[in-house]
């Protein structure tokens, strides 16, 4: 029988450290002998526990013991069929629900707004994206969840794609009607994959929105280390009951190292029996923080800390009320501005912030105090910092022109220009904010004169911009 109170890997390492087995094997650094000063940094027990594969401690790429009987563990907390314990982040989970799905030339629809680790994915399998363009909030910028109509018409249009992608929720905590979706790609024989990165404790609270096993959906990437917990690099990916897990694995084991952490391993084990035993009240505590830090907010003026007022039933079918989204326009100050201020001013880490929001996120280790901290400084940086908002731009997301696939634009023959020179030209490479990581440009699309003002208009306010050769996004590579 399946118990959440035991966390199989967890206990085979502290098993293991009692053995006192004297390592010929990697890490070379012999359980932190060989290198001194990384062992008082990291401490002595994190060394001891940062050991190979072997056979008391099993094996991911392959595993028969300990890791299997995490995984069906943590297949039940979530509920879903099976549970893959991932260790290159949320992008590799990612990326192997889509080649899952995806062969060469197979169609995927999803939305333009999803992370550059999706797009990647395209470029690795050569699908091709059936792109559907979210709708937009005008008043806050932001791209919003998928129209069930939108995806109707593009499931009709395209009867051969294989799969359609959702995320959910987005960034901002905006989420889509994912059982309708998932009811009308199921009706024309399309797997439904859901990136919920931001979604760990939909399965653990009360009261959130639908998490992907629930809605019916087949596959699911899941960031246990954002909401869960766990370290960071660490996830999970769970199985619908139609998903055959022994394929899926292969899938995985193309990408996925063959040296994982037990680090990463043994926290994704104990956070899940953590939020698995006690994720109600850890939650009920987190949105209780949020709730109280958008009153706050919303009382100093300006700013606008949104919730489930956005909700209209369709692009915006739930909210995640956990989810700390403030829009900051109307204080003169892009989000992006308002995120250096209280990083460099009041000592403040908040998630992100771009042309107009911020996220702080929430989660199982915040306090009281330092949510007082950032409603604090946030009043402050109005009164020292606020201005009109004249002539600053509102839109966070621009509808692409594709012109190519992905993976024809990457690979293909290419030229340098300068910037103010790309206007009319097929981009081949990534320009995006990080995080969150959501491609301004992407391989095989058209530049146009409103994407090239806007990146001038995001690196002079600060944003942190990647994804292009030139480190300075001074030039862009481009389809000769």
């Amino acid at each position: 029988m399946l118990n959440q109170n035991d966390a199989p890997i967890y206990e085979a390492l502290q098993k293991f450290k009692r053995m006192r087995v004297v390592p010929f094997d990697v890490p070379g650094h012999k359980r932190g002998r060989g290198n001194k000063e990384l062992t008082e940094f990291l401490g002595q027990s994190c060394m001891d526990v940062d050991v190979n594969s072997m056979k008391p401690l099993d094996n991911l790429c392959h595993p028969v013991s300990v890791i299997r009987e995490a995984e069906d563990i943590a297949s039940e907390a979530f509920g879903a069929s099976h549970a893959f314990f991932m260790v290159g982040g949320t992008t590799s989970a990612v990326q192997s629900m889509i080649m899952y799905a995806c062969k060469d030339g197979d169609k995927i629809i999803l939305p333009r707004n999803v992370h550059r680790s999706a797009i990647n994915s395209l470029i690795l399998c050569n699908a091709v994206p059936v792109y559907v363009n979210p709708d937009v909030n005008n008043q806050l910028g932001i791209a919003l969840g998928m129209s069930v109509e939108q995806v109707r018409k593009a499931i009709e249009e395209n009867p051969d794609a294989k799969a359609v992608l959702v995320n959910n929720p987005t960034y901002y905590g905006i989420c889509s009607d994912l059982k309708k979706i998932t009811e009308i790609a199921h009706a024309h024989n399309m797997l439904v994959l859901v990136d919920e990165a931001h979604g760990t404790h939909f399965y653990f609270g009360d009261n959130f929105p639908i998490t992907a096993m629930k809605a019916g959906a087949d596959i699911a990437s899941v960031s246990m280390h954002k909401s869960g917990g766990s370290l960071t690099q660490s996830s999970f990916l769970l199985m619908g009951d139609k998903i055959n897990s022994d394929y899926m694995r292969q899938i995985i084991n193309l990408t996925q190292t063959t040296s994982a952490s037990y680090l990463l391993l043994s926290s994704l084990d104990i956070s899940r029996k953590r939020l698995a035993l006690h994720g109600k009240e850890i939650f009920a505590k987190t949105v209780e923080m949020a709730e109280y830090a958008r009153s706050e907010i919303n009382s100093i003026g300006g700013y606008y800390a949104y919730s489930k007022e956005l909700i209209n039933g369709d692009s915006i079918y739930d909210f995640d009320i956990s989810k700390l989204s403030i829009h900051t326009l109307p204080v003169g100050l892009a989000g992006i501005e308002v995120y250096d201020l209280l990083r460099d001013e009041y000592d403040i880490q908040i998630e992100f912030g771009d042309i107009g929001n911020i996220l702080a996120y929430l989660s199982v280790g915040d306090r009281k105090q330092d949510i007082e901290r950032l409603i604090s400084a946030l009043a402050e940086i109005r009164r020292r910092f606020g201005k009109s908002k004249a002539g600053m731009l509102s839109q966070e997301y621009i509808n692409p022109i594709v012109a190519e696939t992905p993976r024809k634009a990457f690979y293909a023959d290419k030229i340098s220009l300068p910037l103010e020179e790309t206007s009319g030209r097929v981009c081949s490479e990534f320009v995006m904010c990080y995080p969150p990581g959501i491609p301004i440009l992407a391989p095989g699309e058209l530049i146009t004169m409103d994407i090239i003002k806007y990146i001038k208009y995001a690196k002079e306010k600060g944003c942190s911009m990647t994804g292009t050769e030139d480190i300075n996004i001074e030039r862009l590579n481009v389809l000769k």
